[in-house]
């Protein structure tokens, strides 16, 4: 009987060291799931209005302006950007009146330095512009500043 004992030992050993070692395998990394929906930013232009210089015409009677505004997005975080727009201000100072009046051109790109979450648009730039302008100034009134009275202070 003893020998028997000896006998189911061993192959009890056996069959438990054999599942241990079947066992000892090595385990796989958990393989993380990826969503399938896709979440697109919108590309295209984008074209507006400086509601500023309205508003500063509208509070003051010597300016008038206007400025169109509009960008292309290019990549992600790029935009190219242009604005054009005319601006004419009349300027009285102490002893001038004078009139400047003309039209501008800027182009250059901004990059969108906010990192938004899922789902966000939001928007904070740092740009670069390359202006053309096409002023002309002229001078309405001039008054010399002449305090004595053998040269008169007429307007010229």
């Amino acid at each position: 009987m003893q020998h028997m004992f000896k006998y189911f030992i061993s192959i009890i050993a056996m069959f438990v060291l054999a599942e241990t070692v079947a066992q000892e395998q090595k385990i796989d990394t958990l393989s993380t799931d990826k969503d399938s929906i896709v979440y697109k930013s919108p590309y295209g232009i984008r074209i507006g209005i400086d509601i500023s210089k309205p508003i500063k015409g509208f509070i003051g009677d010597s300016y008038t302006g206007l400025e169109l505004v509009a960008d292309y997005r290019i990549k992600k975080r790029l935009f190219i950007a242009t604005e054009i727009g005319f601006e004419e201000e009349t300027t009285q100072e102490y002893y001038t009146n004078s009139t400047a009046k003309g039209t501008y051109i800027r182009m250059g790109f901004n990059y969108n330095a906010y990192e938004n979450w899922l789902d966000m648009n939001n928007e904070i730039f740092v740009g670069y512009r390359y202006g053309l302008s096409f002023f002309e100034q002229k001078i309405n009134n001039f008054t010399p500043n002449v305090n004595t009275s053998y040269f008169p202070a007429n307007p010229i």
